[in-house]
């Protein structure tokens, strides 16, 4: 008697199974819900939701002054809905629109766990950097504004609003692991705090907030000093957090018992990771704590997709950056001279990778 082989098409009920589109087109056109988001970040749409509360499609077409038709403004409300970006009660001209409960809170401009600088960003700049993102790996070289001949930084340094605005920006997509580092990590054999690369002294100011008996010190380049301090001085933190100019790379970092970067390692080659790490070992005590605050890829490189890819936005934006697994940082840090690591899951992608010495 034959024994009859099944398929690896059929079903334990003899069902056929077929492949699914679904992910392919969810996917390969993943820009259409992205666009939708940043356009609704661009209007101020969830800030004005904030301020006013529920609103029709007519009401909001009049606050965003939209010259779309009214269907049209349905769909985009109705696509952020289905995101949950928006909630809504009743249906087409009968309905009303208010926030979700993520967008309440961190797309809401007036707040201070505001995110939205991040994806105004996205939408200004690498949102069409990206459509290069070919080019990027055929080349291996950045594609943002430096292929125009165009130095951004440079550029970003001499203009205060400008280089205001960016901080803010990098600022919101730190602010959820910032606050989550602040109020996780074991400061009570520490007393002060160095960042390095501390831009707008964000993370500091949350940990001066949540802990304090710390006193730190956010150190970046002598232009971004005037916006740490004047964000010190907004929340009265005077007393708990100061500012320390200078270049990371020429200067000696400051002595603290805990030292950290948020989102500084991953624009860097490994030798100038290694470097970097080795100068926060050298201003640390015995027993002192190096802090990477970044969105850390898991060893198998399977699970933090958004690890993976913020590492292929730095070779748009750098070329030779890139984000790391902690298996990555376990060796550098032993290259380094520190003793032992540890792994702390901050809020999202995001964690901390921690060195002792």
């Amino acid at each position: 008697m034959e024994t009859a082989t099944v398929p690896a098409s059929m079903t334990s009920h003899g069902h056929a199974t077929q492949p699914s589109p679904e992910m392919i087109m969810k996917i390969g056109m993943g820009f259409w819900a992205s666009k939708v988001l940043l356009t609704a970040t661009r209007f101020e749409l969830f800030t004005h939701l904030a301020e006013k509360g529920w609103l029709s499609a007519a009401q909001i077409m009049q606050t965003l002054r939209l010259k779309c038709s009214e269907r049209n403004a349905l769909d985009f409300l109705d696509t952020l809905t289905h995101f949950g970006f928006l909630e809504r009660k009743g249906l087409l001209a009968d309905a009303v629109y208010s926030n979700g409960k993520e967008t309440a809170f961190f797309l809401d401009k007036n707040k201070p766990s505001y995110l939205g600088g991040i994806l105004e960003m996205a939408d200004d700049r690498l949102y069409g950097f990206w459509g290069d993102l070919n080019t990027a790996l055929s080349t291996g070289q950045q594609q943002n504004e430096a292929k125009s001949g165009i130095d951004f930084f440079g550029t970003l340094y001499s203009d205060p609003e400008k280089l205001k605005g960016f901080v803010n920006a990098m600022a919101g997509i730190q602010m959820g692991a910032f606050m989550a580092f602040a109020q996780q990590f074991d400061f009570s054999s520490s007393k002060s705090l160095v960042d390095i690369g501390g831009s707008g002294a964000h993370l500091s100011l949350m940990v001066a907030k949540h802990q304090p008996h710390m006193r730190c010190t956010s150190f970046d380049l002598p232009a971004v000093q005037p916006i740490a301090q004047g964000n010190i001085a907004h929340l009265q933190l005077t007393e708990y957090v100061a500012t320390a100019a200078g270049d990371f790379f020429a200067d000696a970092f400051p002595k603290a018992d805990v030292i950290t970067m948020g989102n500084i390692l991953h624009d860097w080659d490994e030798e100038k990771k290694i470097s970097l790490m080795r100068k926060a070992h050298d201003a640390l005590p015995a027993g002192g704590a190096f802090v990477a605050i970044e969105s850390v890829i898991d060893n198998d490189r399977r699970q933090n997709v958004f690890g993976l890819m913020m590492s292929l936005n730095m070779l748009i934006e750098t070329s030779d950056g890139f984000d790391y697994t902690f298996a990555d940082f376990e060796a550098w840090a032993k290259a380094a001279g520190f003793s032992r690591t540890a792994l702390m899951p901050l809020a999202g992608p995001t964690s901390a990778a921690i060195a002792y010495k």
